[in-house]
C-alpha cells in the first residue's frame, strides 16, 4: 500500500505528520510523492485564516481528482472545525478532530485503536528525516482565547505530557545524529499546565540530553518568558540567542480589544531584558522574530501608527511576521461593526514589509565580522550550501559534504 501526506500550516502540524510517517512506514506503507498519486492520503489541515479553510479544501479535492479510488484521511485544526462540512467532500474516507489523533495511525490500518496503542488527547509528536534539526512538540492548546483567534477551539485545552515522557523523544531524535531541537507547541510556554510542571522545568530537563547540542524555542508569548528564565537561558546553556515573540499589536488600545495578557510597556521591558543580559560588545545581536496582525477591528491610522512606531524605534526585531487579520466566525472580533477594509490592510501591511526589510538588513549588518556557530544542512544549491548561526542568520558558503550536520565556526 502506498500513502502521501500533505501538510498545511505550522511546524507543529509538520512534526505529527512525521510521527504518522514513522509510524505507519513501520507498519509496511511505502510513502510517495502525493502528485503521483496514492492508496491513501493523510491530509494535517490549517484553519489560522479563511484562506487556510479553503486551500485545504481545494487539496482535498484536488486529491481526489489525482486518485479517484484512494481513501483520504484528513486531521488537524480545520478538521476540529469543520468536520462535517469535511466529511460531505468527495474522495473523504474519515476525519479526526484535535482530541482524535492518537486514532489516526489504527484507523489507516484498520486496527483497534483502544488495543495498540495510547487513547489519549496528547498526540506526542516529533519531526524526523532531517539530518541537522527536529520539531518536538512539547504543548498542546490554548487557554488564552484571544478575540481574533480559532486556534483554542482548533486545538483544545492547554495540555501537555509529562516531562519523564518528553526527554526519551528528545533522545530518540539525537539517536538519529540531529543535533539541534526547535520546541514547538500552540502556546509553548504555557508548558505543565496538565502535569503540574512548568516550562521552566522542561528546557533545564532537555538542556542536559547529550547528543543535542542546540535548542530553539519556537514561539512564546512574552508574559510567560520570566526574567529567572532568561537568567538561566543567557548564562552558558544549550538554548540559542533567538526569541520568537508574538506581540499582535504595539498598541494598548488594541491589545487590551484583543485580549492580550501585556501592555508595550511590559514587552519593551521583556526585550531590553533579554538584550542587556544576551549581548555583549563585539558579540552576536539577539535575534528576535516578532509576530503582528494588522487591520483589527477599530485599528484606525493613528492607532496603526503607534504600532509601526514602536517597532521602528523601540523593538527593532530583526524579522517582523506580518498577518492581516482574518474574520473568524465564532470568534468576538468577528461581531465587530468596525471591521476594517482590505485594501487598508494591504497598505499597512506593505508599509510593516518595508520596515522589516530596514531592520532586517540592519541586523545583518549588526552581526558583520562576528564570530558565530554555524550548523549546516545537507541540500546542495548550484555547488552552494546553507545554515544557519545560533541567532539565525542564514550563512552560505560552498558545497561541502563533510561539514552536513556539523556545527561550525565562521566569521559572519
Amino acid at each position: 500500500m502506498t500513502i502521501a501526506y500533505i501538510t498545511l500550516g505550522c511546524k507543529l502540524n509538520y512534526a505529527e505528520t512525521s510521527t504518522y510517517e514513522r509510524k505507519l512506514a513501520a507498519a509496511g506503507l511505502e510513502t510517495v510523492p502525493w502528485s503521483k498519486g496514492a492508496d491513501i492520503f493523510l491530509v494535517n489541515t490549517c484553519t489560522v485564516t479563511e484562506h487556510s479553510d479553503k486551500k485545504s479544501r481545494n487539496i482535498i479535492r484536488k486529491l481526489h481528482r489525482i486518485s479517484p479510488e484512494a481513501k483520504i484521511y484528513v486531521t488537524g485544526c480545520y478538521a476540529q472545525l469543520k468536520k462535517e462540512e469535511i466529511q460531505a467532500i468527495e474522495g473523504v474516507c474519515e476525519v479526526f478532530g484535535a482530541e482524535e489523533k492518537s486514532r489516526v495511525v489504527p484507523a489507516i490500518l484498520g486496527l483497534d485503536p483502544d488495543s495498540c496503542e495510547r487513547n489519549e488527547t496528547f498526540f506526542p509528536a516529533y519531526s524526523s528525516g532531517e539530518r541537522t534539526r527536529s520539531f518536538l512538540k512539547v504543548q498542546d492548546g490554548c487557554d488564552y482565547k484571544c478575540a481574533y483567534c480559532t486556534v483554542p477551539y482548533a486545538r483544545g485545552e492547554s495540555r501537555n505530557i509529562p516531562i519523564d515522557r518528553i526527554i526519551p523523544q528528545a533522545e530518540a531524535i539525537a539517536a538519529e545524529g540531529i543535533v539541534e531541537i526547535v520546541l514547538t507547541g500552540v502556546n509553548t510556554g504555557d508548558f505543565g499546565r496538565s502535569t503540574g510542571e512548568t516550562f521552566f522545568d522542561l528546557i533545564k530537563r532537555l538542556n542536559d540530553v547529550e547528543g543535542i547540542e542546540r535548542y530553539r524555542i519556537s514561539s512564546i508569548e512574552p508574559n510567560l518568558l520570566t526574567h529567572e528564565m532568561i537568567d538561566w537561558i543567557t548564562s552558558g546553556t544549550k538554548f540559542l540567542p533567538h526569541y520568537h515573540i508574538p506581540l499582535q499589536s504595539g498598541c494598548d488600545t488594541i491589545l487590551k480589544a484583543m485580549g492580550r495578557r501585556y501592555d508595550t510597556a511590559a514587552f519593551a521591558e521583556k526585550i531590553q531584558y533579554i538584550r542587556s543580559k544576551s549581548e555583549k560588545e563585539g558579540g552576536p545581536k539577539v535575534f528576535f522574530g516578532i509576530d503582528v496582525i494588522v487591520g483589527f477591528p477599530g485599528e484606525t491610522d493613528g492607532l496603526f501608527m503607534e504600532t509601526y512606531t514602536f517597532l521602528r524605534d523601540v523593538v527593532r526585531p530583526a524579522f517582523i511576521h506580518i498577518f492581516p487579520y482574518s474574520r473568524r466566525a465564532g470568534t468576538p472580533a468577528a461581531s465587530r461593526k468596525d471591521q476594517v477594509q482590505d485594501c487598508v490592510k494591504t497598505k499597512r501591511v506593505q508599509m510593516l514589509e518595508d520596515l522589516c526589510r530596514e531592520l532586517h538588513e540592519e541586523f545583518l549588518e549588526s552581526n558583520k565580522g562576528v564570530k558565530e556557530k554555524v550548523l549546516f544542512e545537507s541540500t546542495d544549491k548550484n555547488g552552494m550550501m546553507e545554515g544557519y548561526t545560533g541567532n539565525y542568520i542564514r550563512i552560505s558558503r560552498p558545497y561541502d559534504a563533510d561539514l552536513i550536520g556539523r556545527i561550525v565556526e565562521v566569521e559572519i
